[in-house]
């Protein structure tokens, strides 16, 4: 699995940096996880957005969708798009209307997943756990079939002692980390101390901090996050255009 980076800020983009978005890629398959503000852009300069396969979506807020009606509109009005061709649309449906969003007949295809089911898409198999935050969310841990390789992705989440054995030995950790130490048990974001903390009891191979705040020194957020997890554990800050190899 190759995942690159198209967006990691949360809330908002800032100085040419957008929100959440990632290019999963496996035996030429292309999933777009979330679409955040200001990364379509950013994808076009990675694949051509008519070759996406699928895009799935951890949850409806603006930091995660924003892009996700022009890239519909690309879809929808690209002059080269195959007439015939519907990009499915993964998203929960215990947001009636935003998952309505998800279809345009003839361009998109919504498909609701739930947390008690695997969903194939492709080469991957997803599962799913319900997060803490202001709006519903969920938590995905992907495994690519032909490897067995892990990625597990927060979305947006406070601290969940569950995520221990949700994340268990994954290959990357991919956890929302917008507050330094000092700020425990928020109600929607980790803390960098609580990302280290979950990937160590979870055994993970690789920590990737994203969702990341636009003030602060992001060093020291590594820094706290590594304290934490503890020496065996590689961490590191998610970054546009940064390619990580599973």
């Amino acid at each position: 699995m190759k995942l690159t980076v198209l967006g990691c800020l949360g809330a908002y983009p800032y100085k040419q940096q957008g929100t959440t978005s990632y290019l999963l890629q496996s035996d030429d398959f292309n999933l777009l996880i979330d679409a955040g503000s200001a990364t379509l852009v950013k994808l076009q300069e990675h694949l051509d957005p008519l070759a996406l396969d699928a895009v799935i979506l951890s949850h409806y807020h603006h930091d995660h969708i924003a892009d996700l009606g022009v890239l519909q509109y690309y879809w929808q009005l690209h002059p080269e798009k195959d007439p015939e061709a519907v990009l499915p649309i993964y998203g929960h449906t215990r947001d009636e209307f935003h998952f309505s969003e998800l279809t345009i007949p003839g361009v998109s295809e919504g498909h609701g997943y739930f947390e008690a089911e695997e969903l194939k898409i492709g080469p991957f198999l997803i599962t799913f756990m319900e997060t803490i935050h202001p709006v519903v969310c969920y938590a995905m841990r992907i495994v690519e079939e032909s490897t067995g390789k892990v990625l597990v992705f927060t979305g947006d989440s406070g601290y969940l002692e569950s995520f221990a054995s949700f994340a268990k030995e994954a290959d990357l950790f991919l956890a929302d980390t917008y507050l330094f130490e000092g700020n425990e048990r928020h109600r929607a974001h980790f803390t960098s101390k609580e990302s280290g903390e979950l990937a160590k009891a979870a055994n993970v191979k690789q920590l990737v901090l994203t969702h990341l705040p636009q003030f602060g020194d992001l060093e020291q957020l590594k820094e706290e996050a590594q304290r934490a997890a503890g020496a065996d554990i590689q961490v590191a800050l998610a970054a546009v255009d940064k390619v990580f190899e599973i």
